[in-house]
């Protein structure tokens, strides 16, 4: 038992570790916002990209057949959380349709990219690199177009412009780039050698620390203020209720172990950001995902190392 806290330790601290050295550079104004969005911005669009290029392209696909059930497993759960959440807002808060989709979102969106890929490829090192990025190729196409089509189709119906303009958002999405190019490189036996390889391996070896450092930055713009009902009850169905659904699914559904730990993993991590921007551009919600994505993320240390020990990591 303290073997495998120990090893935990090893696998979450450097994580929120190197989170809290972003919180605080920016805290203290050593790094500013503007270097801060540059650096986000060269996470999204450039290093985790092509770490998730690299990965796939080398990486050995599993002789399982299709992960129907490992999907399934993840997304009743997300599902079931996104209800929960709107109805929460409805019945407990008095809030809006719209605002009520909101929550929903944040209850069910997850930080795929600055917690989710540094600590699960930590957690399960190479062998979880294939059921992550199968994950994250459809996490957030899925989840934006629920959230747009609850959100648009309440009133008017279902624009069309809307959907033009989310699909446009997602082809042109670095990260679902990096894994349909990789998926290409891997079907056609394409892997970088030589100078590009080393290139890619520098640029893949940033996306980590880049990744949490940017985080910590960004989490000290979401301060937890304002809004403080909704923000905890979403924060307990991101954190408990969503792995809790998934990790009894990923009991009865077929998968190899390592794809379940994932998928239990992967539920478990905080609210994403992309849950602030989608209420930043409503309108409507703001404090409660600002705040939730600051929360959960915060609270994280403590339930995913739980989550990591039910899971027999370490």
């Amino acid at each position: 038992m303290l073997n495998q806290l120990g090893a935990i330790a090893l696998i979450v601290a450097p994580v929120f570790g190197l989170i809290g050295v972003g919180f605080l550079a920016s805290l203290a104004g050593y790094i500013r916002e503007k270097a801060a969005e540059g650096l986000s911005e060269y996470v999204f669009g450039l290093a985790v990209p092509v770490l998730i290029f690299k990965t796939l392209s080398e990486a050995r696909l599993p002789d399982e057949g299709q992960p129907w059930g490992y999907w399934i497993a993840y997304f009743t759960g997300a599902f079931i959380v996104f209800a929960l959440g709107m109805l929460a807002a409805r019945r407990l808060f008095g809030r809006s349709h719209t605002e009520a989709v909101i929550h929903g979102f944040t209850s069910g969106q997850a930080n795929t990219v600055f917690v989710g890929v540094p600590l699960i490829l930590s957690a399960f090192g190479p062998e979880g690199a294939v059921p992550l990025f199968l994950l994250i190729a459809v996490h957030l196409p899925i989840m934006m177009m629920v959230a747009t089509v609850l959100t648009e189709g309440a009133s008017a119906g279902l624009s069309l412009a809307g959907l033009q303009k989310l699909g446009r958002m997602l082809a042109c999405n670095p990260i679902l780039i990096g894994i349909y190019a990789g998926a290409i490189a891997k079907l056609v036996g394409f892997v970088p050698g030589g100078i590009p390889k080393q290139v890619f391996d520098m640029l893949a070896a940033s996306a980590s620390p880049c990744a949490l450092i940017s985080l910590g930055l960004a989490l000290h713009r979401y301060p937890i203020r304002g809004d403080l009902g909704p923000a905890l009850v979403i924060t307990v169905l991101k954190l408990i209720v969503h792995p809790a659904i998934v990790y009894a699914l990923t009991r009865v559904l077929p998968m190899p172990p390592v794809w379940a730990g994932v998928c239990v993993t992967f539920a478990a991590m905080p609210s994403g950001i992309n849950a602030y921007l989608l209420a930043q551009r409503y309108r409507v919600g703001v404090a409660a995902s600002a705040g939730a994505v600051s929360l959960s993320t915060a609270l994280s240390l403590v339930t995913l190392s739980v989550w990591l020990l039910i899971l027999g990591v370490g």
